[in-house]
């Protein structure tokens, strides 16, 4: 049966007898167990701390892969995050780059057309410009009709054309009239001060009975102003002794016109 030293220093078989030989041996079979129970007693090293990865896994089981695997995962999703940064920057400064070519373009552009303005704003050019420009407006009032007097129409046909056959710029003015009223010789007057005034209108003139009126409109119509422009008419005045009196002035005449919007103010 085993003792208590047996427990303790390492139990012996059965039946063993020692020598006194053996005596030493079991000395320091004694102190090799007592040294190696007092190594065991002594605390254990402190474990390594909790997460502190290096790069590379001590354990290899199930724990440690998934550690590594954690670790992969969030160093790619870094990298990835990287890389979206660069591609974002390299973008934009791929952008600043073509806007700042694009700008120089139109400050370019702008410094040619300055430059074109300033050569038009020349004196020498501006003096050629004026010159040329009267020129243009002095061929355009030549080439519109003068007439400066009062036209007599002497038949129907003459009537007829003066309206017709006239620019469809111009403005025609006839007088219907009867030598034989008081008012319509005074018309023929203001109608010659007028027609001095305004070059450009046509002021004409044609008696009634000429013109195939009716008795009834020879002594009670007349003076009467036909005004024509383009073919059409645009204005027609009868009785006009009405609206004048007998005895009237060019400037009655002239302001009757303005009032109808038939003749500009001179």
């Amino acid at each position: 049966m085993a003792t208590l030293d047996d427990k303790i220093l390492g139990e012996k078989l059965h039946n063993y007898c020692s020598s006194s030989e053996d005596e030493g041996s079991d000395d320091e079979e004694r102190n090799e167990d007592r040294d190696s129970f007092l190594k065991s007693s002594e605390p254990a090293a402190e474990p390594p701390p909790v997460n502190s990865w290096n790069g590379s896994a001590s354990n290899t089981g199930p724990k440690g892969v998934l550690e590594d695997w954690r670790r992969y995962k969030q160093l790619e999703a870094e990298n990835r995050k990287e890389m979206e940064l660069e591609r974002i920057a390299l973008a934009k400064k791929l952008t600043l780059s073509v806007k700042t070519e694009r700008e120089e373009q139109q400050a370019k552009d702008r410094e040619e057309l300055e430059d074109e303005l300033n050569e038009l704003l020349d004196e020498e050019f501006l003096m050629k410009y004026h010159q040329q420009r009267m020129q243009e407006l002095m061929s355009k009032l030549e080439k519109t009709p003068k007439f400066g007097t009062v036209i007599t129409l002497t038949d129907q046909e003459e009537f007829l054309n003066a309206i017709d056959k006239e620019d469809a710029k111009v403005t025609v003015i006839i007088h219907i009239y009867n030598s034989k009223v008081s008012a319509c010789t005074a018309m023929d007057g203001c109608l010659n001060v007028l027609a001095g005034d305004y070059p450009a209108i046509k002021f004409c003139r044609i008696e009634a009975d000429i013109a195939g009126l009716s008795k009834h409109f020879r002594v009670d119509g007349v003076p009467a102003l036909l005004v024509y422009k383009g073919g059409q008419i645009i204005g027609n005045f009868v009785q006009l002794a009405t609206e004048l009196g007998n005895d009237f002035f060019a400037t009655d005449v002239q302001r009757f016109l303005i009032e109808y919007g038939l003749i500009p103010e001179n």
